[in-house]
């Protein structure tokens, strides 16, 4: 992995790398109050270090929490930066997916044949199924989506996560009169398991609870880690 400290994301399919960075490797969001400078030194090095794997295009988007997704060819080389995006796919050799993430779910996809995706699942996200709408696009791309490997990255934990009834009722699809605890990733993972998929991993990392390994919204950090996913060159 291009970053030590980071996590790396079990069970991909061989020719696919995937991690999630933590503090240590320090925040690689646009709205924190460090210098740009040294926000943007810690891309290049990421850059660099997809760079020494052969993989020279990466794709990430500043994000709005809805369910738009992209999808990636080839014809292009560097940081390619989006808006209005919060998901990416690719079956291009020599590509990097990234999200940023600090509570919100990064959601890992691969497929065996050589195709990928990186997807930012809020509750808003979640609520607005942008899991099927990225399985949807790998399987316009002929990769179904029963046949592919999803992990669910370190996010916020239901137990630290208590939201009101009308988020409860947009992420559940049922009543709900009052405030509740809220697993994003159980959500994630029962509309995985409805899409036939059964090569599902979860981390068992909160951002939360494990705030010296992470940075948490909720917990008032201004940091984000990274989710990539990347293809190695053919």
């Amino acid at each position: 992995m291009p970053l030590g400290s980071a996590l790396p994301v079990p069970g991909m399919p061989d020719g696919v790398w995937a991690w999630t960075t933590t503090r240590a490797d320090g925040s690689f969001g646009m709205g924190s109050p460090e210098s740009v400078g040294d926000v943007m030194d810690r891309w290049a090095r990421l850059q660099d270090g997809l760079a020494a794997l052969h993989i020279d295009r990466l794709a990430t988007a500043h994000q709005v929490h809805g369910a738009i997704v992209e999808q990636h060819g080839g014809g292009w080389r560097g940081w390619l930066r989006l808006r209005g995006v919060d998901g990416h796919v690719t079956s291009t050799p020599g590509t990097a997916l990234a999200v940023t993430i600090a509570d919100c779910t990064p959601v890992f996809v691969a497929h065996p044949g050589g195709a990928v995706a990186a997807l930012h699942a809020g509750w808003r996200g979640t609520a607005a199924r942008i899991l099927d709408v990225g399985l949807d696009a790998l399987g316009a791309m002929g990769f179904p989506a029963d046949e592919c490997v999803v992990h669910l990255g370190a996010s916020i934990c239901g137990g630290c996560y208590e939201v009101g009834p009308e988020v409860l009722r947009a992420v559940r699809g049922i009543p709900a009169t009052g405030k509740g605890q809220l697993d994003v990733r159980e959500v994630l993972l029962d509309q995985a398991r409805r899409r036939g998929i059964d090569q599902i991993s979860v981390s068992p990392a909160c951002t939360r609870c494990h705030s010296d390994r992470f940075f948490s919204h909720r917990g008032g950090d201004l940091g984000r880690q990274l989710g990539v996913i990347a293809l190695q060159s053919s």
